[in-house]
C-alpha cells in the first residue's frame, strides 16, 4: 500500500490496462545470497555481539553450497519456472483463508469518510443513496474497462485487485475459507438493526442513481422493522467457530438462500443507529465503526464481516467501509473512496421507479444458532473491551513541507515511527511497513523491514542534548535514505520476507526439516513486528485503520496529505507496555523534532 500508486496515476483506460497485464514481469525469485544479507543486515538492531555472531552463523549455513537452502532454492526457481507469480496462491491461503483468528480486528481494516453532520434522517438517507450511487458508478467504470491504469514511474501495474473488489465474498470454511466471486451481481445488501435486506439496484441495463436508490431506502425504513437476531455477530468470531454455526445454519433451506443472497452481493449498506462509547473525538469514532462496529451492544450486529466492502453509513455522521482483506490491498479501496467522494458532491438523479421494493431476508434461528451467537457475542466483547483506538491529525505540517528538504516523505514518516517508539520503549522496534509488488504479475506486498541500524542510530542521536542540530540531522538523512533504499527493493520484490516465506513453506511441503535459521532468535525477533504500519495515500480527508499485529504493539495507518497528516492507530490495553497517549505524543514530538533539525541544518547549497 504505496502513496505512489495515486499520485502517479496516468488517465489511460483499462483495457490498456489489461493489454499492460499480459507484458508485466512474473514475479521474481531473489539470488539466495541477497536476501541472506540483506536479511543479516536487518536483524542486527535485535542482537546483542554474541547473539549476532550465532545468527550469522546460521545464516551462513543455511546459503551455503549443498545446504538446506540451496536445496529449496533450487525448488523454488523450478516452481517460478512454470507460475507468473509462485508466491499468490501461499500468501493468499497462509496470509488469510487459512488464518483462524477473527477477520475483525485481526485481519480487515476500516476506512474513514469525511465526516458528515446530519440534521435529519432524510438527509442521512440521502447521503446514504448518493454513496451507493457512486460505488455503482466505481463499479460501471470496471465493467466498461475505464478504470485508469495506475503506474509507478513508467511501469504499469497489475490492475487485477479492481475486478475483486465488488461481488466478492470469504465463506468460512475449515482448515481455508473459500473466495466467491459473483461479479455479475445486480444486487446490495442493507443491514439496518440487525436485518438484511436484498436490494436490487439495477433498472433495465442500468446502474440506479441516487434518487431512485433513495426511495428503496426510504421504503426500507419505513417497514418499522424491528430489531433482529444478531446473525452478523457469527461473522465476527474465529473462523473454525464461525464455520461450524455456517454449516448448521445451511440446514435449513430459508436460512441457505439467505447466505447465498449475501454472498452474492455487489457490497453492503450499514445504516447504523447507535454510537460506540467513550470515544475521544469523531475520528476515533468513526475509526472504531470501521473496525468492528462497536461492540455486540453497538452495531457490530449490522455487519457481515466476510463481504469484501461495507459501505458504513452512521446516524452520528460516522461513514466509511470495512473491508475483508484477502482479495485486495488497501490502495485500490482508497482510490475507489476517492471516486465516491467526488461523486457524491455531483451526484446524477434518475428519473424513474425501479417499481420493487427491498426484501427483507429471514434467518431461523434455532437453540444451537443461539449458543453461536452468545459464544460470538461474548468473544467479540472481550476483543472490543481490548482494543484501543486513538485516530488523530498531525496539522503542523504535511508531506509538501517534508519534500523542500529533499527527502521521500514516507520514509521521513517512517522514521518518526521509530524516532516515537525509542523514546517510549528504550529499545529498537521491529517495524512492518507494506509495500506494493503490483508492478509483477498478480503482485501483492512486500515487508519493508523499517528498524534498521541507521534507524536506531538516528532515534539515539536525537535523543543526545549533546549533540547539534547538524550532526542530528544528518543521522535523520542517512536513516530516510536507508529506508528508501530498503523501500525500492521491496517494491521490486526483493525484501527478505516473502523469500524466506516461500522457502519455509518449501520445506513444509517436501516434508523437509524446518531450517534452524527459522527458529534462531534473529528470525523470532525481528518478526516480532511491533510497530504495523502502511500509507494508504487518498486526496479527500480519510484514513484507514487496523489492528496491531502482535499483542506488545501498535498499528499506526496513515494519510499524508500536502499541509497535515491523518493516523490512525490501535493498541491492546491488556499489554501494559504500550499507551497510545503516549505513542501519540511521541509522535508529534519527533516529527516536531525533526523538523526543528532540519531547518537549522539544511543541505548545503552547491
Amino acid at each position: 500500500m504505496r502513496p505512489y500508486l495515486s499520485l502517479l496515476q496516468t488517465q489511460k483506460c483499462f483495457s490498456i490496462a489489461k493489454k499492460a497485464a499480459l507484458s508485466l514481469p512474473k514475479y521474481p525469485v531473489p539470488a539466495l545470497h541477497e536476501t541472506l544479507e540483506k536479511y543479516l543486515k536487518s536483524v542486527k538492531p535485535f542482537l546483542s555481539p554474541s547473539e549476532y555472531c550465532q545468527s550469522e552463523e546460521i545464516i551462513k549455513c543455511f546459503g551455503s553450497p549443498g545446504s538446506i537452502g540451496e536445496q529449496l532454492q533450487f525448488k523454488l526457481l523450478e516452481k517460478a519456472q512454470k507460475e507468473d507469480n509462485w508466491l499468490k496462491n501461499w500468501w493468499l491461503n497462509t496470509a488469510y483463508l487459512e488464518y483462524r483468528n477473527p477477520v475483525v480486528v485481526y485481519s480487515s481494516p476500516g476506512l474513514v469518510f469525511p465526516y458528515q453532520k446530519f440534521n435529519s434522517d432524510k438527509e442521512r438517507l440521502e447521503y446514504a443513496a448518493k454513496l451507493v450511487a457512486g460505488a455503482l458508478d466505481y463499479k460501471s467504470l470496471i465493467d466498461d474497462d475505464k478504470i485508469p491504469l495506475e503506474m509507478m514511474g513508467k511501469d504499469p501495474l497489475d490492475m487485477s485487485q479492481y475486478h475483486k473488489v465488488f461481488g466478492t465474498c470469504r465463506n468460512p470454511a475449515c482448515p481455508r475459507d473459500e473466495l466467491k466471486f459473483h461479479p455479475g451481481s445486480q444486487h446490495i445488501i442493507v443491514a439496518y438493526k440487525n436485518n438484511f435486506f436484498k436490494l436490487d439496484v439495477k433498472i433495465k441495463g442500468r446502474w440506479m442513481k441516487y434518487d431512485e436508490i433513495l426511495q428503496l431506502l426510504e421504503k426500507l425504513i419505513g417497514q418499522d422493522c424491528c430489531e433482529g437476531p444478531a446473525i452478523g455477530l457469527l461473522t465476527a468470531n474465529d473462523r473454525d467457530s464461525w464455520s461450524k454455526a455456517f454449516s448448521e445454519l445451511q440446514r435449513d433451506n430459508q436460512n441457505a438462500a439467505s447466505l447465498k443472497a449475501i454472498e452474492e452481493s455487489l457490497f453492503l449498506l450499514c445504516l447504523d443507529d447507535k454510537k460506540p462509547d467513550h470515544c475521544r473525538n469523531d475520528k476515533t469514532t468513526a475509526g472504531i465503526q470501521c473496525v468492528h462496529g462497536g461492540g455486540p451492544k453497538a452495531n457490530s450486529g449490522n455487519r457481515w464481516f466476510d463481504k469484501t466492502i461495507q459501505f458504513i453509513v452512521s446516524r452520528d455522521g460516522s461513514n466509511g467501509l470495512t473491508y475483508e482483506h484477502s482479495p485486495s490491498e488497501g490502495q485500490p479501496i482508497a482510490v475507489l473512496m476517492d471516486h465516491i467522494v467526488n461523486y457524491i458532491s455531483k451526484a446524477p438523479t434518475g428519473n424513474e421507479s425501479s417499481g420493487t421494493s427491498p426484501e427483507l431476508l429471514s434467518f431461523k434461528v434455532n437453540d444451537q444458532i443461539k449458543s453461536f451467537i452468545e459464544n460470538a457475542e461474548s468473544s467479540l466483547q472481550k476483543l472490543v473491551d481490548d482494543l484501543e483506538f486513538n485516530c488523530f491529525t498531525f496539522k503542523s505540517y504535511g508531506k509538501e513541507n517534508i519534500k523542500q528538504f529533499k527527502l521521500s516523505p514516507d520514509s521521513f514518516l517512517q522514521m518518526a515511527m521509530q524516532y516515537a517508539f525509542y523514546r517510549i520503549h528504550q529499545v529498537p522496534g521491529a517495524h512492518y511497513e507494506s509495500a506494493s509488488t503490483r508492478k509483477f504479475i498478480d503482485g501483492r506486498t512486500e515487508t519493508i523491514r523499517s528498524c534498521s541500524e541507521e534507524s536506531i542510530r538516528f532515534a539515539k542521536a536525537m535523543c543526545n542534548s549533546q549533540l547539534s542540530a547538524q550532526s542530528k540531522a544528518n543521522a535523520l538523512r542517512v536513516a530516510v535514505n536507508a529506508h528508501k533504499d530498503y523501500t525500492i527493493a521491496a517494491l521490486n520484490a526483493r525484501g527478505v520476507d516473502r523469500h524466506l516465506l516461500g522457502l519455509k513453506l518449501l520445506a513444509k511441503e517436501n516434508k523437509m526439516p524446518l531450517p534452524d535459521i527459522f527458529n534462531d532468535i534473529a528470525f523470532l525477533r525481528s518478526a516480532h513486528m511491533r510497530i504495523s504500519t502502511s500509507q494508504v495515500a487518498s486526496k479527500c480527508d480519510g484514513f484507514m485503520v487496523y489492528g496491531p499485529l502482535v499483542e506488545d504493539g501498535y498499528a499506526c495507518c496513515y494519510n499524508p496529505r500536502s499541509k497535515d497528516v491523518n493516523f490512525g492507530t490501535t493498541a491492546f490495553k491488556s499489554c501494559k507496555e504500550t499507551d497510545l497517549d503516549k505513542f501519540q505524543e511521541n509522535l508529534e514530538t519527533a516529527l516536531e523534532e525533526m523538523n526543528d533539525v532540519l531547518t537549522r541544518a539544511p543541505l548545503a547549497k552547491l
